[in-house]
């Protein structure tokens, strides 16, 4: 009996590490701004937010200007994390000062220094604009109560955006949700589908373009990065992503999200809306990053994101591989978004 239950716990420890593995083969390191893959468990690796040392620029003076706005900015004063540019400030409603200028004395940076006041948001982070007000509420009280992590521990952006829900009175984070939900989602990735793909540099979780004409394979992953690095620094609401994508995987993504694969998943539609732009308190996926949205699967797979929603979503996403999330995020990107009224269910 003693051997049989020795044997017992050796075959569960070998399935334990056997699942281990196959996770760590099917990380998405390209999701969250990397192109080397996740560190084994137990070597050593940068901690979180760690960053090459640089030798620090000159101060940048020059006043920039962006097309359609008379406003002028250098980059300091566009990055500030206490009050970013605010390009156009008549394409959106007045917004709350959590938004705007965030809360120095507890650290917590302005909502749309990241995430753009207009809310379209970048690569690294989340588009807030048109989440449904509950949708957005309960995702921040994900993050407060440590439900919410990512499972890449080098993605410390992720990290901060725990300190500052957890710092956010319940108030600051309504009157985000009011806000953001108030605006529609509109255009703002383009989907190219392509066997190589332009060579790239990752800094801080966004992929740039290198200067030439150089060329790589772009294998099983889909390369996003910004369609301009210039008004990218800047923060320009204007200026998107474009996202690279390997061949055949918007309509393979198609036909997963439309049938479920017979069996391998669920009809988007179902939760998300016939035209998967959302449907009462469910998010809308079309149009938006797909970066974000197949590192938030997988983040649902393995069980670093437990919040109610992903609860809900855990038996649609266990069943999919690194190329199915790829499917998907090619082709819920690919969408067109209609232009039309935010999902707001302000309280």
């Amino acid at each position: 009996m003693r051997r049989f239950i020795g044997v017992l716990i050796c075959g569960l420890a070998l399935i334990c590490v056997a699942e281990a593995l196959y996770a760590a083969a099917q990380h998405p390191s390209w999701a969250y701004g990397f192109t080397e893959p996740l560190p084994a468990a137990g070597a050593t690796a940068p901690p979180a937010g760690a960053e090459a040392a640089a030798a620090p620029a000159a101060p940048d003076t020059t006043r920039h200007s962006l097309p359609g706005t008379d406003r002028t900015f250098t980059s300091a004063e566009a990055n500030d994390r206490f009050g970013p540019a605010d390009w156009f400030p008549s394409e959106h409603p007045v917004a709350p000062p959590i938004v705007t200028e965030g809360r120095r004395d507890a650290g917590i940076w302005a909502c749309g220094l990241c995430h753009y006041i207009g809310g379209k948001g970048r690569q690294e982070n989340a588009g807030l604009a048109g989440l449904p007000y509950d949708y957005f509420v309960q995702t921040m009280m994900d993050f407060k109560n440590g439900l919410r992590h990512s499972a890449d521990p080098r993605k410390a952006n992720t990290t901060r955006m725990i300190g500052f829900a957890i710092a956010m009175t319940d108030d600051e984070i309504r009157a985000a949700a009011r806000y953001y939900a108030s605006m529609p989602w509109t255009p703002w990735i383009r989907v190219v589908e392509s066997s190589t793909v332009p060579k790239t540099v990752a800094r801080n979780g966004v992929f740039f373009r290198l200067d030439g004409n150089e060329t790589e394979p772009l294998g099983v992953r889909i390369v996003e990065g910004p369609e301009n690095a210039e008004r990218f620094e800047l923060r320009d609401p204007h200026s998107g992503f474009v996202a690279y994508a390997p061949v055949g995987s918007i309509k393979a993504g198609a036909t997963l999200a439309t049938t479920g694969g017979n069996g391998k998943t669920i009809q988007c539609s179902i939760c998300h809306g016939p035209n998967l732009e959302g449907l009462g308190p469910v998010p809308g996926i079309a149009g938006r990053s797909p970066s974000y949205l197949v590192r938030q699967l997988y983040d649902m797979q393995v069980g670093t994101r437990n919040g109610p929603w992903a609860q809900l979503m855990k038996a649609v996403v266990e069943k999919l591989t690194a190329e199915d999330l790829i499917a998907l995020g090619a082709y819920t990107a690919s969408l067109p978004p209609q232009a039309g009224v935010g999902q707001s269910a302000a309280r």
